[in-house]
């Protein structure tokens, strides 16, 4: 008789999805809002915050392999991942209101420029940690929380859909912060409500998980330390090829981190037609993020066609050519985009370039997953907190290493502090900054990052993968087997 599988309930499926939305409206005003708001509200130099966002968050990166050794050895009666997100979100809340203060003023007019910086990135790495606490034992407690990896990967799949909502949610953090600063009298006062109102949204919808969410599966503590962490990641080996491949991937993240200082200096700043700025801005948006809905959502389907490596492949490459197109169009036509035909022809890029982005994410949650099942199929250990780290790892030092590429960029064209400052000066008088052949140079760079090094990125980030070992058929057979001893079967 077919042992039946532990899994989750449809209210817990709920609730772990409503965290993830919250978790990722965090997520999603620091991938954005927060590099815009040190760059272009605080006016920090580009390079100063490329560097320091890069040592920052590579320190962070490395230091989430610890967080995933403190998960698997921890063995409680409320679980393995549990324990660590009953009072995490108030933590999240409370670093991410610290990290839009800014006590000092801005770095061009404060009397102590360097506190300005030294408190904005102090406050960074803090909320650092407290995601990363709440990270990995999220996305970890998937593992624990079903039996069945088809009911895993369709939670995960679920979870990449509902993450990129958030995501969306923490997008429009800055054109809100920014509308409230006119009203509140500068723009420092309207980011830091805005970011009270999200914080406060993401601690809600975080705060009911561990409540009602139950761990499934009760593998043995692990006594291990963070070196046996190094050594089990490196040594797995489809899980090393998904680190590698990450990594390589880090010239996508400019995609989210240069839209939207592009959308406000390039589309949105004509006087003349305010809506029909807004209106060009949002079809852009739309046109990216709603390709990254449309591929998150078909994800799971697909993966009854095609073998998870080959889907990870095709959908990178597919992301190539758009993201080429939309800077040929750019050089074509560099003052006139909005005009109807080259704004439809590159939301059509952006669409296609969000479904080479959104495929991609999904499987790298489920690959890890089955990364997890790899290694207790081999060695017995079952590691969660340590490989869902890697996630975070990855994830992390893909946002460094793009706003290490984006500061260096703007600090070739001169596109930082004083320039930005008068740049907004000029838009703030009724410019058209796209028109001006002094800023040309500040346009061009933003077209150029978002485009030409994503496209490498996508390129990159397929070579590791050519020779995946896990892929779908392989774990199909692992997990029978994995499955038949849990329940101890001959």
């Amino acid at each position: 008789m077919e042992q039946k599988l532990l899994t989750y309930t449809k209210k817990e499926k709920w609730l772990f999805l409503t965290a993830i939305v919250g978790q990722n409206v965090f997520y999603g005003i620091f991938s954005s809002a927060f590099d815009y708001f040190l760059r272009f509200t605080l006016l920090i130099p580009s390079i100063a915050v490329g560097t320091a966002m890069l040592l920052a968050r590579a320190f962070d990166a490395f230091n989430d392999p610890v967080m995933g050794v403190f998960v698997d050895r921890t063995n409680t009666k409320w679980g393995k991942c549990r324990p660590y997100l009953f009072a995490v979100p108030i933590f999240l809340l409370l670093t991410t209101v610290m990290s839009f203060m800014s006590p000092f003023g801005t770095y061009t007019h404060s009397r102590r420029p360097a506190l300005v910086a030294a408190w904005a990135f102090a406050a960074y790495v803090l909320f650092s940690v407290a995601y990363t606490v709440s990270d990995i034992p999220l996305w970890g407690i998937t593992s624990l929380a079903t039996e069945d990896h088809n009911d895993r990967n369709k939670l995960l799949a679920n979870a990449r859909v509902v993450a990129a909502a958030g995501m969306g949610l923490g997008f429009i953090v800055m054109p809100i912060a920014e509308s409230l600063g006119l009203r509140l009298g500068s723009d420092q006062r309207g980011f830091l409500v805005t970011a009270v109102i999200f914080a406060v949204l993401g601690f809600a919808m975080m705060q009911p998980v561990p409540f009602g969410m139950k761990e499934r599966i009760n593998p043995k503590k692990e006594r291990t330390g963070i070196f046996h962490a190094f050594k089990v990641m490196w040594g797995n080996k489809p899980f090393r090829r998904i680190l590698v491949s990450g990594v390589l991937a880090s010239p996508k993240m400019l995609i989210m981190l240069v839209a939207l200082p592009l959308m406000t200096y390039y589309f949105n700043n004509d006087k003349e037609h305010p809506i029909r700025g807004v209106l060009l801005m949002g079809l852009v948006l739309a046109g990216l993020f709603g390709g990254q809905f449309i591929a998150q959502g078909l994800t799971p389907k697909l993966l009854t066609k095609i073998s998870k490596k080959k889907l990870f492949i095709y959908s990178n490459l597919f992301a190539v050519p758009p993201s080429l197109l939309a800077f040929l169009l750019y050089k074509i036509s560099p003052t006139n985009l909005i005009h109807p035909v080259n704004i439809g022809l590159l939301a059509v890029c952006f669409t296609f370039v969000g479904i080479g982005i959104g495929v991609p994410v999904v499987l790298m949650s489920i690959m890890i997953a089955d990364c997890v099942d790899y290694q207790e199929y081999t060695t017995g250990e079952r590691p969660d907190g340590v490989f869902f780290a890697g996630q975070s790892f990855v994830a992390k030092l893909q946002t460094a290493v793009a706003s290490f590429i984006m500061g260096i960029g703007y600090n070739h064209v001169g596109f930082s502090d004083a320039a930005i400052e008068k740049v907004k000066d000029y838009i703030a008088a009724g410019g058209v900054a796209r028109t001006n052949p002094e800023f040309q140079p500040y346009m061009m760079i933003m077209f150029f990052l978002i485009t030409i090094p994503a496209a490498a990125g996508y390129l990159l980030t397929v070579l590791p993968m050519r020779k995946y070992e896990l892929d779908t058929q392989e774990h199909d057979r692992i997990m029978e087997e994995l499955n038949q001893r849990r329940h101890g079967a001959e």
